[in-house]
């Protein structure tokens, strides 16, 4: 994977809890603990996007788009 280096500037609370996320968890650096916190957000974004797209399901199609069968008698 390709990786770009940035700088970002946080609050010294969150630079210790990401040291030590780092070190009780094994990770390799804080740039991975970043890189798994992303990961959860981006996830968590997704969740989200399949749940409003989820709700604009018709029930109506769905019930014949599964089987490829229609509610028609034949």
């Amino acid at each position: 994977m390709q990786t770009e280096k940035i700088s970002i500037s946080l609050p010294a609370s969150l630079v210790h809890f990401i040291e030590n996320y780092k070190i009780t968890k094994g990770c390799k650096s804080r740039s991975q603990v970043i890189e798994l916190a992303l990961d959860l957000l981006r996830f968590q974004e997704l969740e989200q996007a399949y749940k409003e797209a989820s709700a604009e399901i018709d029930p109506e199609w769905e019930l014949t788009a599964g089987d490829g069968l229609t509610n028609e008698t034949w």
